[in-house]
């Protein structure tokens, strides 16, 4: 780690930019570090925005403890994206502690961020330089300004971002990197996300946006078309019956209907899937199914049976898939356009199984509820 806290040390000062700790190698403790500087009374300071959970830590350093703090936090870590003035600089560490760093020079100097300790929010994709795909999408105006009926919509996609900025580590970087959408709407994200690992990261990627509305399909391939994305392509075709690839590095499922999300579970799953990610929307399955006398007088309010019976559709698929290998987590999302629902379940094949089969079969049976994306990982055991 010497040669990192080397680079710490002389690059943390008045033309550091940002850094962004990223790739928890435990799924407890410390999920992402943010640093920027701060001016306080003409005295230079970093700020660290440290993520636990559903919940965000800051600490104002000076430069030499902020340097010692960050080098500790990457203990912890696998990745850091760190940019000055001058350069940007990727700090991969691998699993015996190796630590190393690729330097990409700018061609010149960037204007020198803003320390004010209310400043603006920084976004992945930044208000001022124009996206053509959010232009073309009602987004953004030709200046790059954010329409201010479509905010909430820039919100979501930098959100978005922000957990895909967050599984860089688990993408290879050396082949090209398969992701499959599945219901991709209007597909805001899937641009996004091919806009961001291909133009802003450098990502070999090769993205399918699956979807059942054949004019939005159309649009979408216009679009792509358009903007010179060759390796973006959209289909019509149903989730459950979809068989176009062999191998996927990544899956994402945004506000597919019920049991929809199960099938893009399933498949994910039975390609070993890297990445998941998934938006779950309108889960009714269980809603239907779910009993228990001990929680009946709750279960007569129709509003508060619908809520728990989504939030456990939800806490049950991320068991499932850690049982396949997965380490999961529940975080916060932004509301979607057309549902409340604000839960993005977020996994990362490790391989290491959970011995949970017991406690899940305790669970659906005190409910009364038997979910569909077991009965399909049940399917997929038995056809190994």
């Amino acid at each position: 780690m010497e040669n990192l806290r080397t680079l710490l040390k002389e690059q943390m000062n008045i033309d550091f930019m940002s850094a962004v700790l990223s790739g928890p190698r435990t799924k407890d403790g410390t999920a992402k570090v943010k640093v920027r500087p701060l001016m306080k009374k003409d005295t230079l300071f970093f700020q660290l925005e440290i993520f636990r959970g559903n919940q965000a830590f800051h600490k104002n350093l000076e430069p030499e403890a902020a340097a010692e703090e960050v080098l500790r936090f990457m203990q912890e870590m696998r990745q850091m994206q760190m940019d000055t003035r001058a350069a940007s600089y990727t700090v991969l560490v691998s699993k015996k502690g190796k630590v190393t760093i690729k330097k990409k020079m700018r061609k010149e100097p960037v204007k020198m961020v803003s320390m004010s300790h209310n400043r603006k929010k920084q976004y992945v994709l930044e208000e001022g330089t124009a996206v053509p795909f959010l232009t073309d999408l009602g987004v953004m105006t030709q200046e790059g300004k954010v329409v201010h009926a479509r905010f909430d919509k820039f919100r979501q996609i930098n959100r978005f971002l922000e957990f895909v900025e967050d599984i860089l580590p688990e993408l290879p970087k050396d082949r090209e990197v398969t992701i499959l959408d599945f219901g991709c709407g209007k597909s805001y994200l899937t641009f996004a996300m091919y806009y961001y690992l291909h133009e802003l990261k450098g990502y070999d990627i090769r993205i399918i946006g699956l979807d059942l509305k054949k004019d939005v399909i159309r649009h979408c391939n216009e679009l792509s078309e358009k903007y010179g994305y060759k390796k973006l392509h959209f289909l019509e075709g149903n989730i459950a019956d979809y068989t176009g690839v062999d191998a996927v590095d990544m899956v994402v499922t945004l506000h597919a209907c019920d049991t929809a999300t199960d099938f893009a579970l399933a498949k994910a799953v039975g390609w070993n899937a890297k990445v998941i990610l998934s938006v779950p929307c309108c889960q009714h399955e269980l809603n239907r199914q779910i009993k228990n006398d001990v929680l009946a007088p709750v279960f007569e309010y129709g509003l508060i049976k619908e809520r728990m019976a989504a939030l456990i559709t939800d806490a049950i698929r991320a068991q499932y898939l850690e049982r396949e290998g997965y380490r999961t987590q529940i975080l916060e999302f932004i509301d979607m356009e057309h549902t409340p629902k604000n839960i993005l379940i977020r996994a990362v094949k490790t391989g290491k199984r959970k011995d949970n089969q017991e406690a899940i079969e305790s669970c659906e049976n005190a409910l009364h509820i038997t979910p569909t994306l077991g009965q399909l990982l049940d399917e997929l055991r038995g056809a190994e």
